[in-house]
This record gives C-alpha cells, structure tokens and sequence, in this order.
C-alpha cells in the first residue's frame, strides 16, 4: 500500500528541480545581436591589423622633414616584405644627396621619436597592375593575417582596409574604413571619345583585367592599404585610386571632378612578385642601370 504522507514532499520538490534546469539559461549572457558580434570581431581584426600597415615614401637626410610620405604598405609572409601600389614609388631618386625609398613604421604614437625608417635592399614591380613589393633584407616587421588569393569575390562582400590617409597633413595613425565591394569589373573601359585614348589607355584595353569596386571613399595616402575581408580579417585586394582611375575614369573628369569611387586591385596579382622575391629575383633598390 502507498504511503500518501510521501505525495505532498514530492510535489513540493518539483518547483525546485524546475528551478535547478532552468538557472543556466538564467544565468546565461544575453545573446549578443548579429551586428554587434560583427563589429566586436572587426575591431580585434583591426587591433591584428595596424601593426602590419606602414608608409611607404622617401628619406632624404639633408631635407626637411627628410621623411616624405607618399603611401601605404603592409606586411606579409614572415614580415620581411612588404606590398604597396607601385605609383607611390618613385622612378628616380636623388643619389647625390643620399636620397632612399623608405617604409615608415609607427612605432608608438606617431611623433617623430616613435617613427622608425627602413630601407629595403631590393624591391619588383609590377607597373602593368600598379604592384610593388619591398623587400626588407634581415628585417622583420608585423605581417598581415593571411593573403587569400584564391577568394571568390563578389558584390555584397562586407570589407575594411587600413592605412595612412592624408598622412603628411594629419601625422602617422592608422586609419580604418569598412564598407562593401559594389562591384566586381574591368580596370579599363573602352573610351566613347577618341581623343582620350593614349598609348596607356590602349595598352591597358590589351591587358585588361577585372578590379574590386568599393563603396567605401580613400583618400590620397590610402594607395597600398591592404584591402581584407571583415569576417576574417584575410587580405583580399591592395588599395587603389591612381592607376584605375585614370583608365576608368577618364571620360568623368574631362567634364568635371573625378569621382569619389575606390577601387582595388585584387590580391592575386601579388602572388608572381612573392614568387620572383622569394627566388632571388628583385632588383636590388640602388641599381641605378
């Protein structure tokens, strides 16, 4: 026969069980929305990046200031090159006066004593795709994430880029800019008008090849920021505002001022100047032939 005096001690112990299942939900974090986990993530990604990013110019000792800055570089591999847009070097340097290519690296906080000025020993280019890379000898610098030369990129991919906009007015700190890739196109189209078409502008319709559109605005100074993808943080394209605009552009600023559209030159137009520095094939920065 059952025991009745047990029902009630039973009964009275099912509101703490109920409790006991319960309480790590209770006590459980909210649930962080979408957006704001987003942007958490790209500020860590931002936080790894900085370090990597350096300007890139010239040194001249005997000039003031003897830094000139002319772009942005960044890190790659095992930090001992870096990767710019090949216009912000320049064609021709002044010997006599021992004047070098640089890259510029913030050290603290952008004042003259936090600043240090490394000359790379060899440097290739690219000048076809507006590509250079660096190569600094026994140095090491911070390295960019990763390169993804193998991205799929479409419209829609929410990106960032990091870099020194508007540097020799506003001093050495890293920028950042995030918005998306609007399109995925040719770097040259062909021009409506004959007499805008030049030698350049016919090479490059031979050579075409497809460039990031951004919806995100550079600033001069931003060529060679390293274009990333906001979910990871790997690099997706080098900045550029020089070279494409030129080609793209051109019917624009023949009635008014050139647009504010950013553009980029894929990652994967990199990787044969990797291949050609790791194999000794760079030339060295002094060569005057």
């Amino acid at each position: 026969m059952r025991n009745p005096a047990r029902r009630p001690r039973a009964a009275a112990l099912t509101p703490i069980l109920a409790l006991a299942v319960a309480l790590p939900t209770l006590l459980a974090p909210p649930a962080v929305p979408p957006a704001q986990a987003q942007d958490r993530d790209l500020r860590s990604i931002i936080q790894r990046m900085e370090p990597a990013v350096v300007a890139v110019g010239t040194f001249q000792p005997s000039r003031h200031p003897p830094v000139a800055l002319m772009g942005t570089g960044f890190g790659i591999g095992d930090g001992s090159m870096v990767l710019t847009s090949a216009h912000v070097l320049p064609r021709m340097l002044d010997h006599q006066r021992r004047e070098r290519i640089a890259v510029i690296r913030n050290k603290g906080d952008g004042s003259a004593r936090d600043v240090e000025v490394i000359t790379p020993s060899h440097v290739c280019r690219d000048d076809a795709r507006d590509l250079a890379l660096l190569v600094l000898g026994d140095r090491r610098l911070p390295a960019a994430v990763g390169l993804d030369v193998d991205a799929i990129v479409d419209a829609g991919l929410p990106i960032a880029f990091t870099g020194y906009p508007l540097s020799s007015a506003v001093g050495l700190h890293p920028v950042t800019h995030r918005g998306m890739v609007s399109a995925v196109a040719p770097a040259a189209v062909p021009m409506t008008d004959p007499k805008l078409l030049d030698p350049a502008v016919l090479e490059r319709l031979r050579d075409n090849f497809d460039i990031y559109q951004l919806d995100a605005t550079a600033y001069p100074g931003n060529s060679g920021s390293p274009l990333y993808d906001q979910r990871d943080g790997r690099v997706i394209g080098i900045l550029n505002s020089v070279y494409v605009k030129s080609t793209r552009e051109r019917q624009l600023s023949a009635i008014s001022e050139p647009s504010g559209i950013t553009y980029a030159i894929p990652i994967r137009f990199a990787q044969p100047l990797i291949d050609r520095a790791r194999n000794g094939g760079c030339r060295a920065v002094d060569d005057r032939s």
